[in-house]
C-alpha cells in the first residue's frame, strides 16, 4: 500500500480499488462508479483523484502533495492499456471527462471538462476511427469550448455567440443540425476566439489540458457559487471535491446515439416510476444546462425499447443497493447504454415524504430510518403555495376562472415543481438578490441558469426559464430548495429578450420589476400578481409525522395568535399553543393601536382601547374555543413600538405626498401626528 495513496483505479470488477464506505475520500460520485464498477455495471472505467489532494492543493498555495503526479500519470497508463487506446493518440484517441464529486452531492455547483484529449491532430483520427467527421469536429468545438470557460474563465457568452451565427448561416435552429463544414468552421473560430481573448492558443498537449482541467476541478470547491450553496445548505466548506476522470462514451454519435437522466421515482410528486429526459445525439451537459429542451423518458420505449428496459432494470438494482431514490446520469453510444453516475435525487418535501413512506410499506427501510430522512425544510417544502382561485372570484368554479384569466396568459412551460409564486421578474440574479434583500417577492427569469445564479436562485420566491426541461439545473435546484418553477417555456410561447431585458408571450410584454405569477400546477404563466394560498401536508408526510408521534418524548406546541392560526397548527398536528402574543393580535387593527399610543388626552387614549377590547376579547374566545382543552399561553402585552408606527420612509412619503397637494399647513395643525 502506497503510504499516501492519492488516485484509486475502478477498470473492472476484478480491477476497483474504492468501495462505498469510501465517500468522504472518493467523494460520493467516484465511491458510486466504485461500487457499481465492482457489480459490473455498465460504468466507463477510470479512476478517481481524492479529496485529501484537493485540500493539499487548496491549502498549499495550489500545489499538488508529493507523489501525485506520478500517481495520475500511473493511472493513466494503465486506463490506456485496459482501452487500447492513448490520449490523444493516433489511430482512434483515447478522450476522458474530468469531472467534479464532493462527499455531499452538489448539483452543478462544480465543474466538468468533456472530450479532453482532442487537438488539431487527434481529431481527424477520431474522425477516421469513427467514420464519423461530424462527430469528431462537434466533440473538438465543445471541448474548446468548455475548457476555456472552466479552466480558462473565459465567459461561454462568446462561445454562444459564435454558435448562433454559424446557426444562423447555415439556416438551422438546433446545433445538432450543423453541418460538418459549419462545425468544421466553428472549430478555427473558438480557436481564434480562444487565442484572441486569452493571449495564447488552445493547448495542444493532451497531458497539459489533463492536468490544467484536474486544478481547475480542484479550484471550482472555492468558486462563488459552490460556497453560497454550501452556505444555504449547511454544507461544510472543509470537505474539498475529488475528481474523476473517466474514459469518453459519446452521446453525440448520431440517432442512434443519446445522453440523459433518470430518476428512479418521480422527484417532484414521488411516484413510483421511472421519470426523466433524454436528448437524441447530444452530451450531457445539454441536457443538464438546459441548452437544449430534451425528451420525456417514457419517449425512448418507442425509439430504444431495449434500452429502456435496461435502463429499468439498472434502477431497479440501484434502488435496491442503496435504499433510495437514485438519480442517474446515462449515455447510449451506438445503442449501447453506460451509466455515468448516481446520487440520492433530490427532491420536493411532498416527494421526500411519500418516496419515504413508500419505502418503509415496501419493506425496505424502517420507520425510524424514513424519519430520520425527512428534514424539518421537507416538511416546510410540503407547504407551497397554489394560486388561491376562490380569492379572485369566490363565486365562480376554478375552470371559468382560469377561462377568464387567459387574457393575462403570457404563455405555458414545464412545471419543475407543484409550487405557484408571484413576484416582481428580474432577468439577472444579482439584481434578483438586491430586490429581494430590499423585501421585494422576486421571480428570477432567466434564458436557463447556470450554477453562477444561485444565490438570486434561493433569494427569490420562484424560477422561469426560457429553455430547459424537467432535468435541468433550474428545475434540480429549484426542487431542492423549495422553490416554485417553470422550465422550458419557449415551448409554451414566451421569449426572453436578454438585450431589451424583457419577457414576451401572446403580445403580451413584461419588463424588469414588473410583477408575474407561476403556476406550477399547470405550469402556466401569468402577468400580474395572483393571490396565492398555503397548501395542506400530504399523506406521506402526515403519516410520517404520526410514526413521530409515537415515538416522541416531547410534544409540539405551536406559536399562535388568532383563531385561524391555531387550527391550521393543529392540523399539523400541534397540542396546544406554546406562545399567544397578545400584541399581534392588533395587526389587523393598526390604525387603532397607533390612535392608542399616540393620543394626547386621557380620554382619547381610553376611546382607542375600548375600540380594541371587544376586538381581542373575541380573539381570545375564539383560540379557547379551537383548543377544547389544550393548552393556551399566553404572553401579556409587549408592544415594540417600530411593528405598530410606521416607517421614516413612509412618513417622508406622505409629507411630501401632501405638500405636492399644496396640503403641508395640516402638519402644523396637528391632523396628520408624527411620532
Amino acid at each position: 500500500m502506497i503510504k499516501n495513496k492519492y488516485v484509486y483505479k475502478f477498470f473492472s470488477q476484478e480491477k476497483c480499488e474504492g468501495s462505498a464506505e469510501m465517500k468522504n475520500l472518493l467523494g460520493g460520485k467516484g465511491a458510486n462508479l466504485s461500487q457499481m464498477t465492482s457489480l459490473g455495471l455498465p460504468i466507463p472505467p477510470g479512476f478517481i483523484i481524492s479529496t485529501s489532494a484537493c485540500l493539499h492543493f487548496l491549502e498549499n498555495n495550489e500545489e499538488y502533495p508529493e507523489g501525485l503526479s506520478e500517481q495520475i500519470n500511473e493511472a493513466l497508463a494503465a486506463l490506456e492499456e485496459t482501452n487500447g487506446k492513448k490520449l490523444g493518440g493516433d489511430n482512434d484517441p483515447l478522450l476522458v471527462s474530468v469531472r467534479s464529486g464532493a462527499a455531499i452531492s452538489m448539483p452543478g455547483m462544480m465543474d466538468t471538462i468533456l472530450n479532453l484529449g482532442l487537438n488539431d491532430i487527434s481529431v481527424e483520427e477520431l474522425s477516421k476511427a469513427t467514420n464519423n467527421e461530424r462527430f469528431a469536429y462537434d466533440s473538438y468545438r465543445r471541448l474548446i469550448y468548455m475548457y476555456g470557460d472552466v479552466v480558462m474563465g473565459l465567459s461561454k457568452r462568446h462561445f454562444e455567440i459564435e454558435l448562433e451565427k454559424i446557426k444562423k448561416e447555415y439556416g438551422v435552429e438546433s446545433d445538432t443540425d450543423i453541418p460538418t463544414e459549419g462545425l468544421k468552421k466553428l472549430v478555427e473560430i473558438n480557436k481564434n476566439l480562444y487565442k484572441e481573448k486569452l493571449g495564447e492558443s488552445f493547448p495542444q498537449n493532451p497531458k497539459e489540458q489533463l492536468d490544467r482541467s484536474i486544478r481547475a476541478v480542484f479550484r471550482s470547491w472555492n468558486t462563488r457559487r459552490a460556497i453560497d450553496y454550501r452556505n444555504h445548505q449547511g454544507i461544510p466548506h472543509d470537505l474539498g471535491t475529488a475528481v474523476n476522470i473517466q474514459t469518453m462514451v459519446y452521446g453525440n454519435m448520431g440517432d442512434d446515439s443519446a445522453t440523459g437522466v433518470a430518476f428512479t421515482r418521480n422527484p417532484s410528486n414521488g411516484d413510483r416510476k421511472l421519470y426523466g429526459e433524454y436528448l437524441i445525439n447530444a452530451q450531457g451537459e445539454d441536457v443538464v444546462a438546459g441548452i437544449r429542451t430534451p425528451q420525456p423518458i417514457e419517449e425512448l420505449t418507442k425509439v430504444m425499447p431495449d434500452v429502456y428496459n435496461q435502463l429499468f432494470e439498472v434502477s431497479k438494482t440501484l434502488e435496491k443497493l442503496y435504499h433510495d431514490m437514485q438519480d442517474m446520469e446515462f449515455t447510449i453510444q451506438q445503442g449501447k447504454m453506460y451509466i455515468l453516475q448516481t446520487r440520492n435525487g433530490k427532491r420536493t418535501g411532498v416527494a421526500a415524504g411519500k418516496i419515504a413512506h413508500d419505502f418503509v410499506t415496501e419493506g425496505v427501510i424502517s420507520k425510524e430510518e424514513a424519519i430520520m430522512r425527512i428534514q424539518p425544510s421537507d416538511v416546510d417544502n410540503c407547504l407551497f403555495p397554489s394560486v388561491n382561485w376562490s380569492e379572485i372570484n369566490p363565486n365562480a368554479p376554478i375552470k371559468q376562472i382560469k377561462h377568464e384569466m387567459e387574457a393575462s396568459v403570457i404563455g405555458t412551460g414545464l412545471a419543475a415543481g407543484a409550487a405557484a409564486a408571484s413576484g416582481k421578474a428580474y432577468f439577472d440574479a444579482d439584481r434578483a438578490k438586491e430586490a429581494a434583500d430590499r423585501g421585494d417577492d422576486v421571480i428570477l427569469v432567466r434564458v436557463e441558469t447556470t450554477p453562477e445564479d444561485f444565490h438570486g436562485m434561493a433569494a427569490s420566491q420562484g424560477i422561469l426559464t426560457m429553455k430547459g426541461g424537467l432535468t435541468s439545473h433550474a428545475a434540480i435546484v429549484a426542487r431542492q430548495i423549495g422553490k416554485a418553477c417553470i422550465v422550458g417555456s419557449e415551448r409554451g410561447g414566451i421569449f426572453i429578450d436578454v438585450e431589451k431585458i424583457e419577457l414576451k408571450g401572446k403580445g403580451l410584454i413584461i419588463r424588469e420589476g414588473e410583477w408575474i405569477t407561476i403556476d406550477g400546477t399547470d405550469g402556466i404563466v401569468y402577468k400580474g400578481k395572483l393571490p396565492t394560498t398555503p397548501a395542506s401536508l400530504p399523506e406521506g408526510m402526515t403519516k410520517i409525522l404520526e410514526w413521530c408521534d409515537d415515538i416522541a418524548k416531547i410534544s409540539v406546541k405551536a406559536n399562535a395568535d388568532k383563531p385561524d392560526q391555531f387550527r391550521k397548527a393543529l392540523e399539523f398536528g400541534a397540542e396546544g399553543i406554546g406562545l399567544c402574543r397578545t400584541e399581534h393580535m392588533f395587526f389587523d387593527n393598526i390604525p387603532l393601536v397607533r390612535d392608542m399610543i399616540l393620543a394626547k388626552t386621557e380620554k382619547e387614549r381610553q376611546d382607542a382601547v375600548d375600540k380594541l377590547e371587544p376586538l381581542q376579547q373575541a380573539d381570545f374566545e375564539g383560540l379557547f374555543e379551537v383548543a377544547e382543552g389544550k393548552p393556551v399561553i399566553i404572553r401579556l402585552i409587549d408592544p415594540p413600538l417600530h411593528e405598530f408606527l410606521p416607517s421614516i420612509e413612509e412618513l417622508i412619503t406622505e409629507i411630501y405626498e401632501e405638500r405636492l397637494a399644496g396640503k403641508s399647513k395640516r402638519y402644523v395643525e396637528g391632523q396628520i401626528r408624527t411620532p
